[in-house]
């Protein structure tokens, strides 16, 4: 089945059409034709004023709960959320039921996947059972085809293990990624340790936590001479530190997550659950600090962390609530609305182009004869995103009824058109 995209701007620093309008048709899993103007016949045609196409979104770090925690989202409701998001590929944590920590999880993802609208491709654990304790079966996952490697939601504290981590996934040319928590440090903390905790009367976790494990796996990183992303960072000085190990020449990417970007602590004031995250929301002035260095470039994906919780997990005290908020379906107008001012070629690059070069996945440029691999947006439409409307089976998200300027108009993937709402 073939499909005509009328005039459509082309965002890809890899194709030699990047900024120009272009008509684009497009046939099973494959692009056919870029012109000006095609001439032919096409089975659908999609023209919609002020699409811009870009290489299909990536996302880094996602958690599907499936296996084992299928009531709070499974594969197919995470793909169609990731869908809906822009994503046509996402890397599912580890963190399930059983974990996946051998070949035979990594199987049973690669293998539903099949049956996705989207690419799920599964991280293997450092550590079997996500206990920290001794190394999982990384070179065998990675043959079967896990894409990295983390402990997820609970990084490795043992700085040997980690060490070992490392060293395993050089040999085949792989990236560890690992959160930045010091679990030993403010282990009972529920908010970023300052002023504002003690007035709330909430026990804090500092920001020293996020620095030490940031500092400690470069230097980690710097005596194996391994590949390190670091994920969801959320401090100043661990920005900084991160900018500095680039210049060195370390192999060490990172991403923020958009709700560190769009709230910060204060925003917690009246206790709202739905913000307790880890690492937690720091200081207005990390906050700014991220935004700084996504516009600067030093920040290189955008990763959700979508986090699905069910109902009762965050209709709770704050104490005893569960942390994590999902947001596949507004990672990208929520960027859009803080950053009106980056760039699309920066837009791609953080949700697509960077991720796909860390982790060595396929190419998705926007070519003839390339693999059609696509996501359309546009930065002249609104996004909101609310109970009626969401794909994940949670509700966790503070960014429901809220309209962000950026709108995510379909994907092109696995040779299938699908387009959200044009209104």
């Amino acid at each position: 089945m073939t499909t005509l995209i009328k005039q459509v701007k082309i965002a890809d620093t890899n194709s030699p059409f990047n900024g120009k309008i272009k008509d684009i048709l497009l046939d099973d899993q494959l692009i056919v034709a870029i012109s000006d103007h095609f001439e032919g016949t096409a089975n659908q045609i999609i023209e919609i004023d002020g699409l811009t196409v870009a290489p299909g979104f990536v996302d880094p770090f996602v958690h599907f709960c499936d296996p084992g925690m299928e009531h709070r989202e499974n594969l197919l409701s995470g793909a169609n959320a990731a869908k809906v998001g822009g994503f046509t590929t996402v890397f599912t944590l580890p963190n399930t039921t059983p974990v996946v920590d051998a070949k035979s999880q990594v199987t049973y993802i690669k293998q539903s996947g099949d049956h996705l609208p989207i690419h799920v491709l599964p991280i293997g654990a450092i550590s079997k059972k996500i206990e920290g304790k001794d190394l999982a079966e990384m070179i065998d996952m990675h043959t079967n085809g896990a894409v990295a490697f983390s402990d997820g939601v609970h990084p490795v504290q043992s700085a040997l293990l980690f060490l070992k981590a490392l060293q395993y996934v050089k040999a085949f040319d792989g990236v560890a990624i690992q959160m930045p928590i010091d679990k030993s440090i403010g282990s009972l903390g529920l908010m970023n340790e300052g002023i504002l905790s003690t007035k709330l009367g909430l026990p804090g976790i500092p920001a020293i936590a996020e620095e030490l494990i940031i500092s400690r796996d470069i230097e980690l990183l710097r005596y194996t001479q391994s590949k390190l992303h670091i994920t969801g960072v959320s401090t100043q000085k661990g920005i900084l530190m991160i900018e500095a190990a680039k210049k060195e020449g370390l192999s060490i990417s990172c991403s923020v997550t958009p709700y560190h970007l769009f709230f910060n602590e204060e925003d917690l004031s009246d206790y709202n659950t739905l913000l307790k995250v880890f690492p937690p929301l720091r200081t207005k002035a990390d906050q700014q600090a991220l935004l700084k260095a996504v516009e600067n470039g030093i920040v290189d994906c955008i990763s959700s962390h979508h986090m699905p919780q069910d109902w009762d997990g965050k209709t709770i005290e704050f104490e005893n609530a569960k942390a994590g908020i999902a947001c596949l379906e507004t990672s990208f107008a929520s960027v859009c609305q803080l950053l009106p001012k980056l760039t699309e070629d920066k837009i791609v690059a953080l949700f697509s182009t960077n991720a796909r070069n860390i982790f060595s996945l396929s190419t998705a440029s926007v070519l003839e004869n390339s693999k059609a691999e696509l996501t359309f947006f546009t930065r002249k439409q609104n996004t909101c995103i609310s109970k009626n409307n969401s794909q994940s089976k949670s509700a966790n998200s503070p960014f429901w009824d809220i309209n962000l300027k950026g709108k995510i108009m379909g994907t092109y993937v696995k040779g299938k058109l699908y387009l959200n709402n044009k209104n």
